[in-house]
């Protein structure tokens, strides 16, 4: 079975690869925000690190009445890699009473609880975080805990500086709902925010770390949707807090399994009240990964890594998500059994171009993270980071290819990058990429 297969190729960077390669040596805190009532509501009936495990995830039973992408089942589902909470291990909201969890595959960086009268809670462990989410025309209960962080609907004027969450709502239909973004049109890859942004509909309203306070009080900001870099800026966090505005966490990129990431759409299924469009988005996904084929070992050998401005590679760790694809799609990834800080949030990590040597040198296949540095307009382009470069197999046998930034922005559909690598490596549709494309 597929999920087995997804089993093992976590189980492969638990272990390391020592067996194939011999020699190779990431608001409003108990209070209810009023925000703008107009434009998109969330209404169901309208159209469109260091991800740690959060609490009761493992050995625990899920329980209560079946809704909408909600488990009413026992313990793990047939086709989950993972255990659900349980109605026990939902947080105390007042007096309201948790009437069923969300049933979760593969993420495990939340939780999404359903009490009584339409209240909603997602649970993010890592950040012992607990976003309340209250119904139009409902407040938020009195005595609620410090962690609780108060998400008033509908939403309609959200400041999103988390570039991977975008589409999400881009997948939702839920674009009129972000009129603020931490980036400028130039940054995107996505149509859909460039076309807002030249618009009008969607304003630039400055970086994460510097955003334009004085907009996001004059538009009535009522959420800013915010990447794990934020904690860098703690102060900037806290402003926007002291403005009653409530500030959310996305971790979607702290996932370390494929689908897990892909999950992370039912967080904003959930908060734009879209659970079933985001079940149907996140099941298209699990689908196409379970197109791979059985058994899809190729025995082909790939390095994924970009060239930073100080000569040194950066590299993703055994057990990141594109390290995971790699196995699913059939390849074996060089830096397979490199020893990491586990301890870091990053999903990469940095070696020296003598050891990159080593381990890939003989690798028959190079993907270079376009995400990171500047994409490569030519093989050349490469060899002048670092004339060793042309003693690499792959460069002679003209198996050179890259990702670009799109695929960084394409949190939900970025499982479809093991299908590109899969193509890669069979040599097979290699003109039905979606992320990966050749290097001249």
């Amino acid at each position: 079975m597929k999920k087995k297969r997804l089993a093992a190729a976590f189980l492969a960077a638990a272990l390391g690869a020592a067996a194939i390669f011999s020699g190779c040596g990431g608001a409003a805190k108990g209070a209810a925000v009023s925000g703008s009532s107009a434009g998109v509501t969330a209404s169901g009936s309208n159209e469109g690190a260091a991800g740690g495990t959060p609490a009761g995830n493992v050995g625990s039973a899920a329980s209560g009445e079946a809704v909408s992408g909600v488990s009413s089942s026992s313990g793990q589902s047939a086709d989950s890699s993972r255990t659900n909470a349980s109605k026990d291990e939902a947080p105390q909201i007042g007096d309201l009473k948790c009437e069923s969890v969300m049933e979760l595959h593969h993420a495990t960086g939340f939780n999404v609880f359903y009490y009584e009268d339409g209240y909603k809670v997602i649970d993010v462990a890592s950040d012992k975080v607990q976003y309340l989410i209250v119904p139009e025309g409902k407040e938020a209960p009195s005595g609620l805990a410090d962690s609780v962080t108060v998400i008033q609907q509908p939403l309609s004027q959200i400041y999103l500086a988390a570039t991977g969450a975008m589409t999400f709502f881009d997948k939702l239909g839920e674009m009129d709902a972000v009129t603020m973004t931490g980036t400028d049109a130039s940054g995107w890859t996505i149509q859909a925010a460039v076309d807002a942004l030249n618009s009008g509909k969607m304003t630039f309203a400055g970086k994460y770390s510097a955003p334009d306070y004085e907009m996001l009080v004059q538009k009535n900001c009522d959420l800013a949707l915010e990447s794990g870099m934020i904690m860098h800026a703690p102060d900037v966090k806290e402003m926007i807090e002291d403005l009653n505005i409530p500030v959310m966490i996305d971790r979607s990129s702290y996932e370390s399994d494929p689908l897990g990431r892909s999950e992370w759409v039912k967080v904003y299924g959930a908060l734009l009240n879209r659970e079933d469009q985001a079940q149907k988005l996140y099941e298209e996904q699990e689908t196409k990964l379970n197109a791979l084929p059985e058994n899809a070992d190729t025995g082909k050998t790939v390095a994924f890594f970009a060239v930073n401005s100080d000569g040194n590679i950066s590299v993703r760790k055994p057990n990141d998500v594109v390290a995971t694809m790699i196995r699913l799609a059939g390849g074996r990834y060089v830096c397979d059994d490199l020893k990491t800080d586990d301890s870091s949030a990053s999903t990469t990590t940095d070696i020296s171009m003598e050891e990159f040597y080593s381990r890939a040198v003989d690798a028959d296949y190079l993907i270079y993270n376009g995400t990171i540095e500047q994409a490569l307009g030519s093989v050349n382009d490469l060899i002048a980071k670092n004339e060793l470069f042309s003693q690499f197999k792959a460069v002679k046998d003209g198996n050179v290819w890259q990702i670009g930034k799109e695929w960084y922005q394409s949190t939900l559909t970025g499982t479809e990058l093991a299908t590109d690598m899969n193509h890669m490596l069979s040599g097979q549709d290699t003109d039905r990429m979606s992320f990966l494309s050749k290097v001249g």
